[in-house]
């Protein structure tokens, strides 16, 4: 017997022995049948004008003269990725939808989890979907603010049996259905502004990590874009897979939610100097907003979102898959792409060739074999790595040591970024993975948007990620790959993968027998 196949089997046996007292929660097909009589009655925010709101008045003159106009501003730096999205929270007056994959029991998703409650006590009505492979369990801290009658939280996709340790054998069993994941990122305030992008919650994604951190990009989209956002929401919302944690078996401890309140109290008097300046960054984005002090980009956009029913294995072409087939199409002179998790497959890597022997200048980063969080993802990239720079694209790989954070000097760093620039006047950015997950098995959502000086200023922001100083660029010599950088004022060069042990390496190659379609 193979030892697989024995595993299968004690896997088997433990889930029958324990379903007697687990509870089946996937979707609503299964559900008791007095399942709406047992979840609490959806929140609905009383009507109100978007253009008259904090967030949506400094601007109203601009949006209110062109219903399709959109306003754009980079969010690069973590810590202001962060600081942008408690300030917005500060700022709602009715409505916050977070959109997510995952949310962590750490600092960064505590704070915002106080941001969230604090506008509930307001009377903001906020609503939250979690993908549940992104919570840590039952009891994550995010899932209390569901007792909060102003706060409801829905998992998408919840495994049916909701011990942990009972997830590795459903992803054996039931492989079909918990493959697919809700990969989509939206943080929404009062329907006027949304931001997009790779950023999850949690403090590595907010340059709080002191081991590691992930260097990502959003924006800050205002109009018509958030709008839409609020759209693609809803229909994550009212999908049968988004299940309200109400329903779940360890939710029926509202105490919680104010235990984690005093922990949180508790640490800012323990800090009240760093809680002292956080509380005045914050007071500071909000009056330099309201004062119009940042650089907001206007122009025409789209939000390009799968359908929920992705998630149900549907066959129907992504659409954000066509946009993104279509713009290779048009794109005359450029392309700059910065994507974490880049498997470009057969067909991918030909429409990058195609450009390119059609005179478009393609630059491409991505992560480094020592930068990645996802060894077996570089193993396939590898293969169409070698064919892109043995016919001349330029592909540089990210530097594990290349992004330093203030404070965190000695914290390692990996590409999250999911950007692309098209000659010089579209960006693109999202939660998209130009790998087969992201087309084809994962929900996703991304926002197309056309200004050539914003476009101008993202690529700049990718190419500062793509300098000698913080990432290696690749040559064909001889038909091998070579890595070359500058550390330390001097040059580099390296014949295998850089910053890398033996071990790593072969682990690497011995990856490469992963299906694609399993990454």
């Amino acid at each position: 017997m193979s030892d697989f196949l024995l595993l299968s089997l004690i896997a088997g046996a433990v889930v029958l022995i324990l379903s007697g007292c687990a509870s089946v929660v996937y979707s609503t097909k299964n559900l008791p049948s007095d399942y709406m009589d047992r979840v609490k009655t959806k929140l609905q925010a009383k009507p109100f004008d978007p253009f008259s709101t904090n967030v949506g008045s400094v601007y109203a003159k601009e949006l209110k003269g062109d219903e399709d106009i959109s306003g754009a501003a980079l969010i690069k730096n973590g810590a202001y990725a962060l600081l942008h999205r408690v300030a917005l929270a500060r700022m709602a007056q009715h409505t916050i939808e977070l959109q997510t994959y995952i949310y962590e029991n750490d600092l960064t998703g505590r704070l915002l989890m106080r941001e969230l409650k604090a506008a509930a006590d307001r009377g903001v009505t906020v609503r939250i979907i979690v993908d549940d492979n992104g919570l840590d369990s039952d009891h994550s801290d995010i899932m209390a603010l569901d007792y909060h009658p102003n706060i409801e939280v829905k998992v998408f996709n919840p495994y049916k049996y909701r011990s942990r340790i009972l997830r590795y054998p459903q992803l054996v069993f039931h492989v079909a259905r918990m493959n697919y994941r809700m990969h989509n990122k939206l943080f929404i305030v009062d329907g006027m502004a949304v931001i997009m992008g790779g950023r999850n919650v949690a403090g590595n994604y907010f340059d709080a990590n002191s081991v590691m951190n992930f260097s990502d990009t959003d924006v800050l989209f205002l109009g018509k874009m958030a709008a839409d956002s609020v759209k693609s929401f809803n229909e994550y919302w009212d999908y049968h897979r988004s299940i309200p944690v109400s329903v779940f078996p360890e939710q029926k401890n509202p105490e919680r939610l104010g235990d984690i309140d005093k922990e949180i109290s508790a640490l800012e008097s323990e800090h009240p100097e760093e809680y002292a300046r956080y509380q005045h960054i914050i007071n500071e984005f909000i009056n330099h907003y309201n004062a119009r002090d940042y650089d907001i980009y206007w122009g025409n956009g789209a939000v390009i979102a799968d359908s929920p029913e992705k998630a149900e294995g549907s066959e129907e072409l992504s659409p954000i898959v066509t946009a993104l087939e279509y713009l290779w199409t048009m794109t005359e002179k450029s392309v700059y792409i910065s994507s974490a998790y880049l498997v470009p497959g057969n067909l991918g890597t030909e429409d990058i060739l195609r450009a390119k022997r059609n005179g478009v200048d393609i630059n491409i980063l991505t992560n480094s074999l020592s930068s990645t969080d996802a060894s077996v993802v570089y193993s396939a990239w590898r293969k169409y790595r070698d064919e892109l720079v043995e016919n001349g694209v330029n592909v540089y790989e990210f530097r594990r040591e290349g992004y330093k954070v203030k404070n965190h000097l000695r914290s390692g760093a990996s590409l999250h970024s999911k950007a692309m620039v098209f000659d010089d006047k579209i960006t693109w950015v999202g939660s998209f993975n130009l790998d087969p997950r992201s087309a084809a098995i994962n929900t996703e959502v991304v926002g197309a948007f056309y200004n050539p000086d914003f476009a101008l200023k993202v690529r700049q922001s990718i190419e500062e990620d793509m300098a000698p100083e913080r990432a290696w660029r690749l040559f064909s010599d001889n038909g091998s790959v070579v890595w070359k950088t500058v550390r330390n004022g001097r040059e580099e060069i390296s014949r295998h993968c850089p910053d890398t042990s033996f071990g790593a390496r072969l682990l690497m190659i011995l990856m490469t027998g992963v299906p694609e379609s399993m990454i």
